[in-house]
């Protein structure tokens, strides 16, 4: 099992480039499934997550690989088993959303209930409910999720709450049933935005996505199409993150701006001067870090999935902050090895409170989830001596190559390899 070596000390400089979104490239790649025709889809980063979504396809008869470093090509009209096996779905949530592509195409679907971080228990109550609502017959037996459906026919859907895989499992369903769906209090999250591009592209008929009310107009067929995966917004908020820990100045290339919002505004709110110039966003800390409180909401929202990292700025950051996780019920597991590290945090229920110490002291830490690890990698980055940061193949799930943009930036980390 490979690990991270970490030398802390050093303020990150120079300029990174932003790797496309593992959250809006998994729906992505599961779209193929909707048509017979080709797609090709750029942009793709290279993750252990993306790799174990082109592996299910295969699984199920799909022609799909990774054509060039960035790109994927699928053609679906090879698919011969609409099934997602355990030992695939088991390591990685997002496999839940081969789901409704293939009952409105196929016909029928047989999906693992899914696995992927422990940070709560994220139920598929949702998703079982849209599809059920267009038409799907939902059965659970020995771990898997049957479903069928001679033909899907769109409904009004109103979500009990707002899911972006959820939404997207309905949106993909709904683009091949007969009619139009409308899904009301829909999430606006901007990976549920690509998707809605992306269909569109390949015939589908939808309107509203980025608001909390779509509405999709079934078509009969959809075809192949090119599609260009958005920038990661939260591997852009990480390398953020992490220079204002260590006191850096950093360009950040091919930048989602306008999705960014709320996690720059925090950023400002610690003493960081943040420019923007196109879609390159420019970050310097030169006095002090300054303390600022969180609370995690749906997007627009300061997204769950920069807690951690906003958390390890917080730990060396001059007074108190009051961090409020509204999003899921256990995403505090990384407040333990900031402990190791010397931060001073309480936490009660969903709130943590985190008073800054002058320093950290390089420890052995073990990463719990995807953003716990980039969260101890900060850490690291800013604590006196060595960090060990053992199970990274929670990061290697979602940042393509870190250490390597990391090392580009003047970090003294390396991989060690078991």
């Amino acid at each position: 099992m490979d690990k991270l070596l970490v030398q802390g000390g050093g303020p990150l400089r120079g300029s990174v480039r932003t790797s496309g979104a593992k959250n809006a490239a998994l729906p992505i790649l599961c779209s193929a499934l909707l048509t017979k025709e080709p797609c090709t889809f750029t942009n793709v980063p290279q993750l252990n997550d993306a790799r174990t979504i082109v592996r299910l396809l295969n699984k199920m008869g799909v022609t799909g690989e990774r054509t060039e470093s960035a790109k994927v090509e699928i053609d679906a009209s090879t698919l011969s088993t609409p099934e997602a096996p355990y030992e695939l779905v088991k390591t990685m949530r997002a496999s839940v959303l081969v789901l409704g592509p293939l009952v409105a195409r196929w016909g029928e679907a047989k999906v693992s209930l899914p696995g992927g971080c422990a940070i709560g228990t994220r139920p598929v109550d949702q998703h079982l409910k849209g599809l059920e609502a267009l038409g799907a017959e939902i059965t659970l037996h020995a771990g898997y999720i049957h479903a069928k459906a001679a033909k899907l026919k769109g409904a009004r859907i109103v979500m009990d709450m707002i899911t972006v895989g959820g939404c997207e499992n309905i949106m993909m369903a709904a683009t091949l049933a007969e009619g139009v769906t409308t899904i009301e209090n829909a999430a606006r999250e901007p990976e549920i935005v690509d998707l809605a591009k992306c269909l569109i592209a390949m015939g589908a008929k939808i309107t509203g996505a980025g608001t909390d009310r779509i509405v999709i107009e079934g078509v009969k067929a959809l075809h192949g199409a090119h599609h260009r995966v958005m920038p990661d917004r939260i591997e852009a908020g990480t390398f953020l993150a992490a220079a204002a820990a260590t006191g850096g100045n950093i360009t950040l290339l091919n930048a989602p701006v306008s999705d960014m919002d709320a996690v720059l505004e925090k950023l400002r709110e610690t003493g960081c001067d943040i420019s923007i110039s196109g879609d390159s966003i420019m970050l310097k800390r030169a006095g002090a870090l300054r303390a600022v409180n969180v609370r995690t909401a749906e997007h627009p929202g300061f997204p769950t999935d920069m807690q951690a990292q906003l958390m390890a700025l917080n730990v060396c950051a001059e007074g108190t902050s009051v961090m409020t996780e509204n999003i899921f019920e256990n995403r505090m597991m990384h407040v333990s090895e900031l402990q190791r590290l010397g931060a001073d945090i309480a936490v009660n229920g969903n709130t943590a409170t985190v008073r800054g110490v002058p320093k950290l002291v390089g420890a052995n830490v073990m990463a719990t989830d995807l953003r716990a690890s980039a969260c101890l990698v900060i850490a690291g980055l800013i604590a006196e001596g060595e960090t060990l940061i053992d199970r990274i193949y929670h990061l290697d799930r979602g940042y393509e190559h870190i250490e390597d943009k990391l090392i580009g930036l003047g970090a003294s980390i390396r991989r060690i390899s078991e």
